[in-house]
């Protein structure tokens, strides 16, 4: 064997566990506490009411639903039906004019060049095969026009949450972490020459009413971290218990018993190059 040579992880079954894991509990409950992030991303981006806007691994709809409230023409993919529906009918609730479809991240059902803006919020970035996510992005991208991203970054709260659950519940061998996306270097080479990456670092607030009242809204409704609390034994729940309420006392900010935690995120516009 080569010296130099890697095995692949086998993205299809990376996908298929993380199908399960975001399609269990119930991801709205956490993702509707986001909204800001994809409100802010949509300014960020100078949305037009003209644009065709798609929306990767929508999830429950918050960069879908900033969009359409600017009266944009909106397309909310995600690879769940379960996430796809909450959205749409939170879409309903408001009476805004959305496609809904379910997709790939990594395989878009679109033609080239199809959208004069592409977004994702904390959706894309737990893409298996990064790359070819960014591919993808890049490619129904039309040329002059802007993806629009959200990622938590590495040394972010939720970046070392992952990190911590990882220690428990070791990621597939070979695969990069989610949080690489909120670093930019990282996304300049993913995007190429191709495009060009502007980014600010912003942070999205976790209010709870404790931080324990955290660990039980996540454990209960968030698909990845009820999915790693589930594959432990009655000793690993505890130790990922406590290490996850140490890591909220390091970000914690609150001093009367609630939990006010700021979670680092890159903001990052890239532009397709004409």
């Amino acid at each position: 064997m080569n010296a130099h040579s890697t095995d692949l992880p086998d993205f299809a079954a990376i996908k298929q566990r993380q199908q399960a894991a975001w399609g269990s509990g119930d991801y709205a409950v956490v993702g509707t506490t986001l909204q800001i992030v994809g409100e802010q991303l949509c300014e960020a981006v100078d949305l037009r009411s003209t644009e065709r806007v798609l929306d990767v691994a929508a999830g429950n709809g918050n960069a879908t639903l900033a969009a359409a409230r600017r009266f944009a023409d909106v397309t909310s993919t995600a690879y769940v039906t379960s996430l796809l529906d909450n959205a749409r009918q939170r879409a309903a609730a408001e009476h805004l004019n959305v496609t809904f479809q379910q997709a790939d991240a990594e395989a878009l059902p679109f033609a080239d060049s199809s959208f004069d803006v592409v977004l994702s919020t904390f959706g894309v970035m737990f893409a298996p095969n990064q790359q070819q996510a960014a591919n993808e992005m890049l490619r129904v991208c039309r040329p002059g026009g802007r993806i629009g991203l959200a990622n938590w970054s590495p040394q972010s709260f939720i970046g070392l949450l992952f990190k911590t659950i990882g220690q428990y519940v070791p990621p597939a061998q070979g695969l990069r972490s989610p949080s690489l996306w909120g670093d930019v270097a990282h996304l300049e080479a993913m995007f190429g020459s191709g495009a060009s990456v502007a980014g600010q670092h912003r942070n999205f607030v976790f209010r709870y009413r404790s931080p324990a009242h955290w660990v039980e809204v996540f454990r209960t409704y968030y698909g990845p971290v009820l999915k790693a609390f589930a594959a432990l034994d009655a000793e690993g729940r505890q130790g990922l218990e406590a290490d996850i309420l140490a890591l909220l006392a390091k970000f914690n900010v609150a001093t009367d018993g609630t939990l006010v935690a700021p979670s680092d995120y890159l903001e990052a516009v890239i532009t397709k190059k004409a």
